[in-house]
């Protein structure tokens, strides 16, 4: 680029920046904040060519992007006065560096499925670092691993993976368009969870931007830090760049399957023996269920649906043999299941059955809507009053989508401590419980009916799931929970949601997050605390 040109778009972008930030008085903090993004990134790849401000006729389309919940596409919903698509890792460093200095927050995005908004919301002044041109794959067979950049969708690790080999998997989530800098550093379950546990479980090393500005790996990170972001959040210790996976291996053939009861089809029967031995069946074998609400047989009519989805890493003939020895009562038959590879039944469970594998790189949903989302885990099973007591309440449900997801445990995450990573739901945990309420229907009275919905079904659960802490799932992030006033909070008071999320592990992440991060510059509404406010 030519001395002119660069002059041109200095001059441009100055000028966006000048018309558009608020968090400072004078043009010499905006001039000087612009100098410092660059004087701190590489000359190579200007960081001018990767910057967004409201006045940017691309600003709306690069912020929405990647927003997966329609509650924060409102007009009063704060907005970033900067995003930064980084091409280069110097980018990064200098965002945060240059907003550490100028009194700036940093939200980082990398697939915008962040449950209330936090990757790309904030009550005080804040850019975005969205990582979605970050998203290089490299996987090594030989080595049983890949190298894999945090703006990349599970999606495109998946394709990845199959394009290289048919014998090797990864145990993350099943929804190809999530992000893996968020995914994996909060747990990341999927199908593959009672086989090989968690995504986190199976992270070998990683690169991340500190407080400093600094790249570490994990020597140079050190073994608390990297304990810390394999299911304690990143965000709480800086920007995840990239991760190392460890891959896992996968049968030639698999054997899934999907059946669907209702209430006049024993589905109450069937799910209290599900709940007996769902998280005692080989590790090979996962059955999650789906409840809901849904029409019945008569016009008018209301039931309850239960559909059983399942991963068996087998043929369909060891698939049933199981089946009929321990939960004969779903009636399994052979015509139900379906051989297949472990990558196709990727597109099984995402509901792409049938198309081509690049329909996993399209970092797009097909729909978006307005929704909330709570979590739970269950140590024991709901008994047959609580049932009927949730029927109650899905049969109150209008002009909406709500379900219970209801996952198995026990298997491999019955085998790795609590403390083996920030994640402590493993032994004893026999279920996760995701709430979930959907709509299209815009409007503060419509989304206050629906959540209010969600609270009132939680509470009513309450007597069935874990206790003391009620447990809580970190990457199904709920605000109820409780929230950080400013990022700034007591101990006391983080520990009200920290000790749901991580149990016995909140207090050695509050004691990493002091030690890497003592300024508390990486803070959100559920950031770790710094040990400093124990007694505030």
């Amino acid at each position: 680029m030519g001395s002119s040109s660069s002059a041109e778009t200095y001059i441009l972008v100055f000028t966006l920046l000048f018309s558009s930030v608020s968090w400072a008085a004078s043009s010499s903090v905006h001039q000087n904040f612009l100098q410092c993004l660059t004087l701190n990134s590489n000359s190579s790849t200007p960081i001018t060519k990767v910057l967004y401000t409201p006045k940017n006729s691309s600003y709306e389309t690069v912020l929405d992007f990647s927003i997966q919940n329609l509650r924060f596409t409102s007009s009063c919903t704060p907005k970033p006065q900067i995003i930064v698509t980084p091409l280069h890792v110097s980018h990064i460093q200098a965002a945060v560096i240059c907003s550490k200095k100028y009194g700036l927050q940093i939200r980082a995005r990398s697939g915008g499925h962040d449950y209330e908004g936090l990757s790309y919301v904030s009550e005080v002044p804040f850019i975005i670092v969205d990582l979605l041109e970050l998203r290089s794959i490299n996987v090594d067979v030989e080595d049983g691993s890949a190298w894999v950049e945090a703006g990349a969708t599970l999606g495109e690790v998946y394709y990845s993976i199959a394009n290289k080999t048919a014998t090797h998997g990864f145990p993350a989530g099943i929804c190809p368009t999530v992000g893996v800098g968020g995914h994996l550093s909060g747990g990341g379950y999927g199908t593959l969870l009672r086989k090989y546990g968690l995504a986190a479980d199976n992270i070998i090393d990683a690169y991340i931007v500190d407080s400093n500005g600094t790249l570490l790996n994990r020597e140079s990170m050190g073994e608390d830090l990297f304990w810390a972001i394999r299911g304690g959040g990143g965000a709480s210790f800086g920007i995840i760049v990239s991760w190392k996976i460890k891959l896992v291996p996968v049968p030639s053939t698999v054997t899934v399957f999907r059946v669907t009861r209702t209430l006049e089809q024993d589905a109450e029967k069937i799910l209290l023996k599900w709940q007996q031995v769902a998280h005692k069946l080989h590790e090979d074998l996962f059955i999650r269920v789906y409840l809901q609400a849904v029409n019945g047989s008569q016009e008018g009519e209301r039931t309850i649906s239960s559909t059983y989805e399942s991963l068996f890493l087998g043929n369909t003939s060891g698939l049933l043999s199981l089946m009929n020895e321990s939960f004969p009562e779903l009636g399994l038959a052979a015509e139900d299941c379906n051989e297949t590879s472990w990558i196709e039944s990727v597109l099984y469970f995402t509901g792409f059955s049938g198309q081509p594998l690049d329909v996993l790189l399209n970092r797009s949903q097909t729909s978006k809507n307005y929704f909330k989302n709570k979590s739970d885990f269950l140590k024991e099973p709901i008994p047959e009053t609580g049932l009927q007591g949730i029927w109650k309440l899905f049969y109150q449900v209008k002009n909406a989508t709500a379900l219970m997801i209801i996952s198995p445990y026990g298997g491999r995450m019955n085998e790795i401590p609590e403390t083996e990573t920030p994640f402590p739901h493993r032994k004893g945990s026999l279920y996760s419980i995701q709430y979930v309420v959907a709509w299209l229907e815009e409007g503060k009275k419509v989304s206050k009916r629906h959540i209010d919905w969600t609270r009132k079904l939680y509470k009513y659960m309450a007597p069935y799931v874990s206790k003391s802490p009620r447990a809580a799932y970190l990457n199904y992030r709920d605000l109820d929970l409780g929230r950080n006033k400013n990022g700034n909070t007591s101990y006391a008071q983080a520990s009200i949601w920290g000790l749901k999320y991580y149990k016995i592990n909140f207090n050695r992440l509050v004691q990493v997050k002091t030690k890497v991060d003592p300024s508390n510059f990486f803070r959100n509404e559920q950031s770790i605390p710094l040990s400093s406010w124990w007694k505030k």
